[in-house]
């Protein structure tokens, strides 16, 4: 099992009580929009959208912006947007991994955007592949642990085509492989189970501590670029003492 750092759970604890949700809706359009383009409007056949379709859902995007956000994407002609995925990586304070993945318009534009983020909170954007292979691509499943049996829920994602599962503060993390993702979330449902998070990450296959200083600018660096417009995640190797998990 990769190793994995506390920032994903720092950043579920920051949208739960943060009410910027215009810039999560828009992170979310953006999404819906790539994954309609590349495999088309239906879910049932399209796993990216339905994942998209049930992240939006669960930040409580209205439906009618889900709607028009699938409509545009569905459109052709000069004006529809076309978005790529770029990933750019990179190096925080003390040295530690950063991998920021974008979906942007205009390479030039978000590439500036990048690199001031970094420059400005004491990091240093690197070459492409000098990060990359410190890191897994996984599919990963959040449940509350309160209420349900940790042991029972691990036997049945097990048993639905899990690979790990972990609890770690008042959290269920159910790793499996991407391709097996939308299967388990949808058997966890089919059980009941309510789902906090279901989305592919990019877990450290190995974590770096950082305590005081560092562990504050790191967070500042990662929350800056996590605020960019067109980066849709961020994920380092750093792993942060439980003293600042709530810091900003």
């Amino acid at each position: 099992m990769a190793g994995h750092s506390k920032w994903a759970q720092i950043k579920r604890q920051k949208a739960a009580a943060d009410f910027k949700k215009g810039a999560i809706f828009s992170k979310i359009s953006r999404e819906i929009h790539v994954a309609v383009r590349e495999g088309g409007p239906n879910p049932e056949a399209n796993l990216r959208l339905r994942m998209a379709l049930e992240r939006a859902k669960r930040e409580g995007m209205p439906n009618d912006t889900i709607e028009r956000a699938i409509a545009k994407a569905s459109g052709a002609g000069a004006d529809a947007e076309n978005y790529e995925t770029v990933i750019y990586e990179g190096y925080g304070p003390g040295g530690v991994a950063v991998l920021a993945v974008a979906l942007t318009d205009n390479r030039n534009r978000t590439a500036s955007e990048v690199r001031h983020a970094f420059s400005r909170h004491n990091g240093t954007l690197g070459e492409t592949g000098c990060v990359a292979w410190q890191f897994e691509t996984v599919g990963q499943i959040v449940i509350s642990a309160e209420g349900v049996d940790p042991d029972e829920v691990a036997l049945l994602a097990i048993d639905a085509g899990a690979t790990d599962v972990e609890t770690e503060n008042g959290e269920i993390i159910i790793t499996s492989d991407p391709s097996e993702l939308g299967d388990v979330t949808e058997r966890l449902k089919e059980a009941g189970l309510t789902i906090q998070a279901a989305e592919i990450q990019r877990v450290p296959q190995a974590s770096v501590d950082v305590e005081g200083s560092q562990a504050q600018a790191t967070l500042k660096l990662l929350e800056a670029l996590e605020d960019l417009d067109d980066v849709q995640a961020v994920y380092t190797n750093a792993n942060f003492p439980a003293e600042v998990t709530g810091a900003a």
